[in-house]
């Protein structure tokens, strides 16, 4: 297997663990229940990666038998779709707002 194999491989098991989380938890990562917590979707996922980085850093990339790395990797793809959809709702907002201000 060469590395662009490898490479499609690992970013497939990435992609089944992110849909598999999902189907468990529904949209919670991109649309936080903020049941205990009360941040954007931007705000717990970078605290969920800090907590992932801290585990990493006491326990080591395979910590209580759990794939450290795979899990950090899924969060940052989360966080790259919040940080878009963030990105989108701002020019949506500002899109609206200059509609307004013409008429």
């Amino acid at each position: 297997m060469d590395t662009k194999d490898k490479i499609k491989q690992v970013g497939q098991e990435v992609i089944d663990l992110l849909i598999e989380k999902n189907e468990s938890y529904g949209d919670s990562a991109l649309e936080p229940a903020n049941v205990f917590a009360d941040g954007s979707a931007v705000d717990n996922l970078c605290a969920r990666i800090d907590d992932k980085l801290m585990r990493i850093k006491t326990q080591g990339f395979r910590g209580y038998g759990e794939d450290n790395i795979k899990d950090l990797i899924g969060y940052l793809i989360l966080l790259k779709i919040a940080l878009r959809e963030e990105e989108e709702g701002f020019k949506l907002k500002n899109w609206q707002e200059d509609i307004l201000r013409e008429h």
